[in-house]
């Protein structure tokens, strides 16, 4: 079935299904001799880095008598825990999606500083006033409709590349599935690289299922003269980034990659299948792969000499519409916690990592020589009753539900009922929507503040749980988001105001204000128990973005499970960086995290003045990640109690979220610049001065909460 990331997009990606007959696994190819790539210290050397980022892969879990999904994948869980610091206390920024939160972790930046803050799309007020949308996910030097870089920095260039720090230091980066390291559509992307009237243009555009298995999904960025890129390479186009980038290829695709990693023939999951699209052509087989598929063609990527590898694996909680691993599936669509297919889904994915690990460690690719990072993009929040027969565990009982699916409401036909207001809006749809108001109005405009304080009245219906409660549980307009970290350097970009809603609801807006709808329990309400999904994130509550961390390799403490700091995806290029050794063209929003690296692992900076630091670090994310105590403060108190009140309640609130918000972005610039000159600069700390930032930072929200 297709996940959330296709669903949300309509973008033409296709279904897997793997070759029916097992083939033996292909010989790798040898690694280049006498590689330049330089990772790590003396103390402790690093070979390679495998980052993978999980589509909505649970610590937590969602139902009490059910082991968490990464409690049914042990042999990752006890890699993690045994071997390495599992992060407990990790976040997402917001707005918390896919494609935000896996940008956000390649960057170390919040999307404010790359132009993509709010979710799968993204709305781009047009010169007529109405927004149209433009996908989250696109190749990194893409352009779109407001003549900006996608990805776009602070200064309107193309943010850097997340891939440069490791080719400059003679590193080749491979990506399978990750987010806009590699193509992700084969119109603009194919486009921008090779030109609309390039062969691949042609294919694309011949057959479209094949290009996509040809070209999407799959990439290596090379180092300079690396052997890979020998034959069929085509540059790697930077122009904006700092420094240069010149004399540098890409391996584009399946078509450039797999020649080279795997000459004889196709490239093989796990189990000795073709990797391939559910048309048989083999190669990318579409944005939600199977583990089988994403560890087995990294692992082909590392047997071939690639020393850096990021890739992204799809959730268990959806079916995959097929027979995993010999284990048939049900019919059903998304499954519940605990149900049958569900448990065997889990199943297949503990069995891929038992063979992962076990063919690395043939390979002589282990945590001694190797750094392992994996996460989860976000939580999701599951729509659902009471699971049957009560006590149920999954793996003795299997549970199933009789109310299981997410509320769809359309907000134009809301508002029509029960406000009788037909101000026509768009939205991307999600359970926490973005108004782009026609004509873009100010935000002390009467129509916005009307639909503001409209959308903190509005009343919904929600079946699973067979009541009637409120849609809105918080609201940001832009001053709000300035503080989120949510307003890019495009104004055109900024939604009017954010309605985060009750996480049971999936909201649209088709534009469509009759014929009106009842808004309660029967045929005719607004609000629609949908059967096909029943797992909702991008919203700013604690199930959804509260999230984990795991880091296992060279210069990494074993502690196993660790939830005593605050981490969210901003820390963790920092931290793989500094294990790396190598460091950005650019300050990032996240920090270090040395609570999970052993002493001996730090700069010396660091080494004398760890403690300070660290509570520098602690003090630094309360007031600036979007999911910190100050964030959560503004948004679910002032910012609130602000576009829900009268224009003079409106007013004196607003005034004071952008006081607080300059505060806060005079003490939180000074503080990074602390950490990042110590952590990757060698210079000294002034303890006074850090101290006196951490008394500000504890004013300021000791003030927050008044």
């Amino acid at each position: 079935m297709p996940t959330k990331r296709l669903r949300l997009l309509s973008l033409a990606l296709f279904a897997v299904t793997p070759l029916s007959l097992p083939i033996a696994v292909h010989a790798a190819s040898p690694a280049p001799a006498g590689s330049s790539c330089q990772l790590g210290t003396r103390e402790h050397p690093l070979k390679h880095i495998v980052y993978l980022q999980f589509d909505n892969v649970h610590l937590r879990r969602d139902n009490p008598n059910v082991p968490s999904d990464l409690e049914q994948i042990p042999n990752l869980l006890h890699f993690l825990e045994g071997q390495g610091t599992l992060l407990t206390n990790h976040h997402t920024p917001l707005i918390s999606h896919t494609s935000v939160d896996i940008t956000t972790s390649l960057t170390g930046v919040y999307g404010d500083k790359f132009g993509v803050s709010i979710g799968n799309s993204y709305g781009i007020f047009q010169p007529n006033g109405v927004a149209s949308f433009q996908s989250s996910f696109a190749y990194w030097t893409d352009v779109v409709s407001d003549g900006l870089p996608e990805m776009v920095d602070q200064q309107g260039k193309t943010h850097p590349a997340p891939w440069v720090p490791f080719t400059r230091a003679g590193c080749d980066v491979g990506g399978f599935s990750i987010a806009n390291i590699e193509f992700e559509n084969v119109t603009g992307d194919i486009n921008n690289v090779f030109g609309p009237n390039s062969p691949q243009a042609a294919e694309a555009k011949a057959n479209a299922a094949k290009a996509v298995a040809d070209f999407e999904g799959i990439i290596v960025h090379c180092a300079q003269n690396s052997p890979l890129c020998a034959k069929n390479g085509a540059p790697d186009l930077l122009n904006d980034e700092p420094g240069g980038y010149t004399g540098f290829s890409a391996l584009y695709g399946n078509a450039n990659v797999q020649p080279q990693i795997s000459p004889s023939g196709p490239v093989l999951d796990l189990d000795g299948t073709v990797i391939a699209d559910s048309h048989g052509n083999p190669g990318f087989p579409g944005f939600d792969p199977l583990p089988a598929q994403s560890l087995g063609y990294v692992a082909q990527m590392l047997e071939a000499g690639v020393q850096v590898v990021y890739f992204y694996i799809a959730d268990a909680h959806d079916n995959q519409s097929q027979s995993i691993s010999g284990v048939s599936t049900s019919l059903e669509t998304t499954f519940g916690p605990g149900e049958q297919g569900y448990v065997n889904q889990l199943a297949a994915y503990n069995e891929a990592f038992e063979k992962f690990f076990a063919r690395l460690a043939k390979d002589g690719i282990t945590p001694q020589n190797t750094l392992f990072v994996v996460t989860a993009d976000e939580n999701d929040h599951f729509v659902g009753g009471q699971p049957s027969p009560a006590g149920c565990d999954g793996v003795h009982t299997a549970c199933t539900y009789a109310a299981k699916g997410e509320v769809d409401a359309d907000l134009s036909l809301v508002y029509a009922t029960e406000f009788a207001d037909t101000t026509p809006f768009r939205v991307h749809s999600d359970d926490a929507p973005t108004f782009y108001i026609n004509g873009n109005p100010a935000q002390t405009a009467a129509v916005t503040r009307q639909l503001e304080t409209e959308a903190a009245q509005m009343q919904g219906f929600d079946p699973p749980q067979g009541v009637t409660n409120s849609v809105t549980q918080a609201l940001a307009g832009i001053s709000e988001q300035k503080l989120l970290h949510m307003v890019t350097f495009d104004p055109n970009r900024t939604p009017n105001f954010i309605l985060f809603g009750n996480p049971d609801y999936f909201l649209t807006a088709s534009g469509h204000t009759t014929p009106l709808c009842t808004p309660m329990t029967n045929a005719a309400s607004c609000f629609h128990e949908e059967s096909g999904f029943a797992w909702n994130h991008g919203d700013f509550q604690n199930q959804i973005t509260h999230t984990w961390l795991g880091i296992v390799g060279p210069g990494v403490r074993q502690q196993g499970r660790f939830g005593e700091v605050f981490t969210d995806h901003t820390d963790i290029r920092p931290t793989i960086l500094e294990v790396a050794n190598l460091q950005d063209d650019y300050a990032h929003d996240g920090r270090v995290i040395t609570e999970a690296l052993d002493h001996d692992a730090l700069p010396w900076a660091l080494h004398d003045n760890h403690g300070v630091l660290e509570r520098l670090g602690a003090a630094y994310k309360e007031i600036n990640a979007p999911r910190g105590l100050l964030g959560r403060r503004t948004l679910t108190g002032i910012s609130t109690r602000a576009l829900s009140g009268d224009d003079a309640t409106y007013a004196a609130l607003d005034a004071r979220l952008q006081a607080i918000t300059q505060r806060r972005d005079e003490i939180a610039s000074q503080m990074i610049a602390i950490l990042e000159s110590a952590e990757f600069h060698g210079v000294p700390v002034d303890e006074q001065k850090a101290q006196r930032l951490i008394d500000e930072a504890e004013d300021l929200l000791e003030d927050s909460a008044r």
